[in-house]
């Protein structure tokens, strides 16, 4: 039976509104008495994270620093990852942050990022697939892809693949992708993946290529049951972030001051990365700490079918092989 909190949160997970913006982190926040967030310890621990020089990254890599992890920080700009670095070790001396420079639309860009991950982080606990962008126009990368889906599904894919045999090797495993709620508006067309039917618009592609990110984290974590790896994504709500005030400047106005702040936005990662009790379940969507629907509209749901042919699919457009196999 639901107790009387469960009821006050799922009503305002259901109207949406008041869940994704501030009022629902400091609803819920109260509701359940959380501890802070970086209360949790992650001293010896290392964290792989991709997007961390600005926005919920950010965010993101300053609290994990002063929980005591170690850090990898993997983005695009190397004078943004130096300074990002820099800024990292004036607030937390002692710090291990190598950098690592990656283009996650590039197959071989992320497959370089890979190894130099693997020669600087001897442990890996944790990998967060965080970076993300909304690309207004369509582009083809060289290597044939379309670039939104690309950089947020089949760059994230080949990184965790690449590193899950190290990943493995941890006592305590996880993996913690960073979705948007703007993906239970989508569906999926499997058939059309590059999109390139009807009119390629930046903030659909973005929100299909987010859909198609929590579905292979949800095959993945499948695929892995009875292994000891958690693997689960999370929602941040709508956060004010420089990717939101950019791509999205209605949007943002709209909401105004009910966007949280990128340190809400990102609790729940960390909450992911590094609580005890968040090992119990691996496969599943959270927004606040809670379990969330997969799907808001029927018309966009995914099938366990569906998402064992985009697994396949993915393999066969990537040429990774399958990185769950065991024998």
């Amino acid at each position: 039976m639901l107790n009387a909190r469960s009821l006050v949160d799922n009503l305002a997970e259901v109207l949406v509104v008041p869940s994704f913006t501030r009022l629902g982190f400091n609803l819920r926040r109260r509701l359940y008495d959380w501890p802070d967030a970086e209360s949790y310890p992650m001293t010896g621990r290392t964290v792989v994270l991709t997007g961390p020089t600005s926005g919920l990254g950010r965010a993101a890599a300053g609290a994990f620093a002063r929980m005591g992890a170690n850090l990898v920080l993997l983005g695009r700009d190397a004078g943004r990852l130096e300074r990002t670095r820099a800024e990292l070790l004036a607030e937390t001396p002692g710090l291990a942050a190598p950098t690592v420079v990656v283009d996650m639309a590039s197959l071989a860009s992320v497959r370089a990022a890979a190894a130099q991950v693997l020669e600087v982080a001897p442990q890996i606990d944790v990998i967060v697939d965080n970076a993300g962008a909304m690309i207004p126009t369509r582009e083809v990368t060289a290597e044939g892809f379309e670039r939104t889906f690309a950089a947020m599904t089949l760059g994230p894919f080949v990184l965790v693949s690449r590193l899950q045999q190290r990943l493995m090797e941890s006592p305590d495993p996880r993996i913690v992708a960073v979705t948007s709620g703007g993906m239970y508006t989508q569906s999926l067309p499997l058939d059309d993946l590059a999109y390139e039917r009807g009119e390629y618009q930046g903030a659909l592609a973005y929100a299909r290529a987010k859909r198609a990110q929590v579905a292979l984290i949800r095959e993945r974590a499948r695929r892995l049951r009875g292994t000891n790896v958690v693997a689960n994504a999370m929602h941040p709500g709508w956060a004010n972030t420089p990717g939101v005030q950019a791509s999205l400047p209605g949007f943002a106005k709209l909401v105004g001051d009910q966007l949280r702040s990128p340190a809400e936005g990102v609790d729940t990662i960390l909450w992911l990365a590094a609580a005890p009790e968040a090992r119990a379940v691996s496969g599943r969507l959270f927004l606040d700490r809670r379990v969330r629907p997969f799907d808001r509209v029927p018309s966009t749901r995914l099938s366990a079918a569906d998402r064992a042919l985009l697994w396949g699919t993915v393999l066969a457009m990537t040429g990774e092989p399958e990185p769950t196999a065991r024998g």
